[in-house]
């Protein structure tokens, strides 16, 4: 009877841990998972590039991964993932873990015009969470120099009795690029046949080739391609100092536009806000390097920062102003 006795209170016992144990089992994880955010990160970091090899976005995160990796302590494994001017990559950012494992770049103005002109798209803009903008690149228009265009005016003329036959590169589709072809042809009155590329350099080389006859390009291209090219037009609101100093912005030349990407880092929905201010340190130490800063400057790109508050209230900007944009070209 003795041993029954004791074999019940010991079941009982066995039962009164497990429960306890199961009951305990939330606290315990959550206290785990809190753990891991306060000590993030501890592990490698993928940065995704919504393009290819080689173009703005890939050449900064290059620049940029020395100076996070010392920053952070892990390592920064960079990732290319092209394809409908970045939603590709935008798409399957909102689907990962928002445990900061997982970051990527994020163009204006593609993340806010993929959405509204796609039927799916695969995102959200606002479902990009906004960690820092780092850079600012302005877009000009360029023709080779041995073709038969030396200026804008001669471009221009010639498309007006021409439509449709000079073809003009870029990268993506409803991309800044893009937005910028549909602006010129809107305000010159002409036409043209855009020949996108899933990046800019595979569009840059098409140009180059000889296989379109101008292109839309981001300024630290043009910089690097200058002794090749004519550039026609810049689309900022004053000329491109130091690099291209002889070069006319559109608005100069009577056609009232600028054009330009503006690049930062995002984050899927839901990441914790102690990882994005990590982040956002992070990055913020990388455009506060001489080093980084002095190199954008070279290749012909405007470092700019914002923190993420001002990063998205900067993407709300942009948003109603592309939205009113796109309804004048007819695309809404």
């Amino acid at each position: 009877m003795k041993s029954y006795k004791s074999i019940i209170r010991i079941a009982s016992f066995s039962f009164a841990a497990c429960l306890i144990a199961l009951l305990g089992a939330p606290i315990l994880f959550a206290e785990g998972e809190r753990e891991e955010v306060e000590k993030y990160p501890t592990r490698n970091i993928e940065y995704i590039i919504p393009f290819n090899p080689g173009g703005q976005s890939d050449i900064t995160a290059q620049y940029q991964k020395m100076d996070l990796q010392a920053d952070l302590g892990v390592n920064i494994l960079i990732k290319h993932m092209p394809g409908a001017g970045g939603a590709v990559a935008w798409a399957n950012l909102v689907k990962a873990k928002p445990d900061g494992y997982t970051i990527c770049g994020n163009n204006i103005p593609h993340i806010i015009i993929q959405p509204l002109v796609r039927d799916n798209a695969g995102y959200e803009t606002d479902q990009l969470i906004p960690v820092y903008m780092f850079q600012t690149t302005p877009i000009g228009l360029a023709v080779l120099k041995d073709g038969r265009f030396k200026n804008l005016d001669q471009f221009i003329d010639y498309a007006r009795s021409n439509p449709g036959e000079i073809t003009i590169g870029g990268s993506g589709t409803h991309s800044g690029h893009h937005l910028a072809l549909l602006q010129l042809q809107k305000l010159a009155g002409v036409g043209f046949t855009y020949i996108p590329s899933t990046g800019a350099a595979p569009s840059v080389a098409n140009f180059l080739g000889g296989h379109t006859e101008a292109l839309f390009a981001n300024s630290n291209d043009l910089v690097l391609h200058r002794d090749k090219i004519i550039v026609l037009a810049m689309g900022t609101d004053d000329r491109f100092l130091p690099h291209l100093p002889d070069t006319p912005t559109f608005k100069e030349l009577g056609i009232d536009m600028t054009a330009g990407i503006s690049r930062g880092v995002c984050v899927p929905p839901g990441t914790p806000d102690d990882v994005i201010k990590r982040l956002e340190k992070a990055f913020e130490a990388v455009c506060e390097s001489d080093t980084f800063v002095n190199k954008m400057e070279e290749l012909g790109f405007l470092v700019r920062k914002l923190k993420s508050r001002e990063f998205k209230a900067f993407i709300d900007g942009k948003r109603e102003e592309i939205i009113d944009t796109l309804k004048e070209l007819g695309e809404l």
